[in-house]
């Protein structure tokens, strides 16, 4: 019996060349490893998608760097409810399930977090990007998918190029629900703040930042990462954020940025598989540890 597994996917192998993201998974899963050894359980690194594994066999597991998951979903979705009802997921299925699909904002909107201005479009709606810049009167937007990660079919749109993206997204919008929301300028002004946050308590946070002439801050398109040291203010709503949640996350990470009327608001509440920076603040992976320690202990 292995007392946790940390969860990655099969592509996720060490791949040591300077700013590779599988080398940066690697390095943040170890990190974890090594705590939660030091806290005296027995773990296994492991794809979620590993045909020979019993997940029984395991008294947890905890969603690390499955990043393959948006892209296979439906096999994702049977995994989970498979291993659901043989060990223990942290974070659970229930919040696995709520935090998939991003109109989990509209939830965490009614209970009084601010998020960023967004539009729903769901699948099978018959209307077009222009109709829908025209009706709500937005020049210049973002397009994404409610289920998504790594800023796939993340499209920036303005008067200028939206008819160059009708196509792909009348593709898009006949399979899967999408939303709009007006383009945030300090997102590239000053970046985007990731503030973690175990046991609901704040630990560290990092500023994201988009290179040059783009507008996405993930690494994978030469986004830059600093630490970066949180106000009050911004502790306090990634805080909040947090325990509006249906149940309290073990783990979070809560990316928030100043919206175009200069308010804190939310753009992504990750509870599934972000990346933590354990390799800016490794004492962090302890806190982690400490707390996944406890969650075991009481099965």
């Amino acid at each position: 019996m292995v007392d946790i597994v940390i969860l990655t996917d099969s592509a996720n192998k060490p791949q040591f060349n300077e700013h590779n993201q599988l080398q940066n998974a690697y390095i943040e899963d170890s990190l974890l490893q090594n705590a939660l050894e030091a806290e005296g359980l027995t773990t296994l690194r492991l794809a979620w998608d590993d045909p020979d594994f019993d997940w029984a066999t395991t008294k947890a597991a905890i969603f690390r760097s499955t990043w393959d998951y948006f892209y296979r979903f439906s096999e994702f979705e049977a995994w989970l409810k498979h291993a659901s009802t043989k060990t223990k997921l942290i974070n659970s299925r229930n919040t696995i399930y709520w935090n998939i699909d991003k109109h989990y904002l509209l939830d965490l909107k009614a209970k009084g977090v601010h998020i960023a201005e967004s539009h729903f479009i769901e699948k099978g709606t018959n209307t077009t990007l222009k109709q829908l810049h025209n009706t709500l009167g937005w020049k210049e937007t973002v397009l994404k998918p409610c289920i998504s990660g790594t800023a796939r079919h993340t499209y920036k749109l303005n008067t200028n190029n939206i008819e160059k993206y009708e196509s792909v997204f009348k593709q898009l919008i006949a399979t899967e629900a999408m939303m709009l929301q007006p383009f945030q300028y300090d997102i590239v002004n000053k970046g985007e703040v990731s503030m973690m946050l175990f046991g609901g308590q704040y630990t560290h946070a990092v500023l994201k930042k988009a290179k040059q002439g783009d507008f996405r801050v993930q690494d994978d398109f030469g986004g830059s990462v600093i630490d970066y040291q949180p106000t009050l203010n911004e502790i306090a709503f990634a805080e909040y954020a947090v325990r509006a949640c249906p149940e309290l996350p073990l783990y979070a990470r809560v990316d928030v940025f100043n919206d175009n009327q200069g308010h804190i608001a939310l753009s992504e509440l990750e509870l599934i598989e972000p990346e933590l920076w354990f390799r800016l603040h490794p004492s962090a992976a302890t806190q982690l540890a400490q707390e996944v320690a406890i969650q075991i202990d009481h099965l």
